[in-house]
């Protein structure tokens, strides 16, 4: 058994942590294009214009239909005031009282209808000028000046580089060694001798069932943009010492195509075949996950024409044959070497 110092690494990619593409939510035609592709923007900023010329005049004719729709209403105010003096005087008829009451409750309802109208025409006015929704660059642009394009349209892509996300996973052996607020080491082709600090902000819930592996995520400073979405990256997350870890000599393990193999010797020297699980490897030695107990002898050399059942010699370092305890590593006899 030997202490084991592991170097916990894994594969992933760089994410933009922001990244929208930005669609028209009203038709019409491009009028103008502010910003180009590449050009760096912050949150609010305006990118391009569908004509907001012609929702203007859209608006002031909404404007105008709902003072319209106002003066009516104070007009069949006043004709349900006297209507209703008239009523109270015998003069007019109640069905004449009726009608304008009628009357009132319609202009009541075209002022709603005429204001909510131009609530819709001033929210097109807005959007008819397209901002950008976050700080970032624009990625791609898919429209051009005097196009014109409907709702729901893609019209530009943004993409937010600083900060930027690493993606990775890490196997179902190491998902106790990672936490949030976990600083890990980043390297990328692009910079093979730069090492860039991340910050764990995410480690999923759940074991991915078809990988058995954990889904992580950690953020790096990116101020002036080197860094890229979709680059290959190599995660360093640190070495992890392990105690009493079972070992074995490497050049006792046989590759066969049940595994790895090997031949281990009972009380009476006779070896049994086995298939086990190894782990990594360190000078010479594999650790043994599992098929071994501590304590058992494995055969070192000469195994490799052994059968089930054989009976083999330990011997000693120096070549001579063990008559005491036998040691926790056997040779073949002469005859199978």
């Amino acid at each position: 058994e030997m202490c084991i110092r592991d170097r916990i690494e894994a594969t992933g990619q760089l994410l933009a942590k922001e990244h929208a593409q930005i669609a028209a939510e009203v038709g019409g035609r491009i009028t103008e294009v502010l910003i180009d592709e590449g050009a760096r923007v912050e949150a609010g900023d305006e990118v391009l214009a569908i004509d907001p010329e012609r929702r203007s005049l859209e608006r002031d004719s909404a404007r105008a239909r709902v003072e319209e729709a106002r003066e009516n209403l104070r007009e069949q105010e006043r004709e349900h005031r006297r209507m209703r003096d008239l009523r109270a005087s015998k003069v007019a008829s109640q069905t004449r009282l009726d009608q304008a009451e009628t009357d009132l409750k319609l202009a009541k309802s075209r002022l709603l209808a005429a204001e909510a109208q131009l609530g819709v025409v001033e929210r097109a006015l807005r959007d008819a000028t397209v901002t950008a929704p976050v700080s970032g660059l624009i990625a791609r642009r898919t429209v051009s000046r005097g196009e014109f394009v409907a709702p729901g349209q893609e019209l530009f892509e943004l993409v937010a580089l600083d900060p930027i996300e690493v993606e990775f996973r890490v196997t179902e052996v190491d998902s106790g060694r990672v936490a949030l607020q976990q600083m890990v080491d980043v390297r990328v082709a692009p910079f093979p001798d730069e090492t860039f600090g991340a910050t764990v902000t995410f480690v999923s819930p759940t074991i991915d069932t078809r990988t058995r592996t954990l889904r992580v995520k950690a953020q790096l400073e990116n101020p002036e943009g080197r860094l890229r979405p979709g680059l290959f990256a190599r995660v360093d997350l640190g070495i992890s010492s392990r105690k009493d870890v079972p070992m074995i000599l490497e050049e006792a393990i046989l590759q066969r195509a049940d595994g790895a193999v090997v031949f281990r010797a009972n009380g009476e020297n006779r070896v049994e075949r086995l298939v086990i699980e190894t782990g990594v490897y360190h000078e010479g030695y594999v650790e043994v996950v599992s098929g071994l107990e501590p304590g058992d002898m494995v055969v070192s050399r000469g195994q490799a024409r052994l059968v089930e059942g054989q009976l083999v010699a330990p011997r000693n370092p120096d070549g001579t044959l063990v008559s005491q305890p036998m040691p926790d590593v056997a040779e073949a006899p002469e005859s199978q070497r």
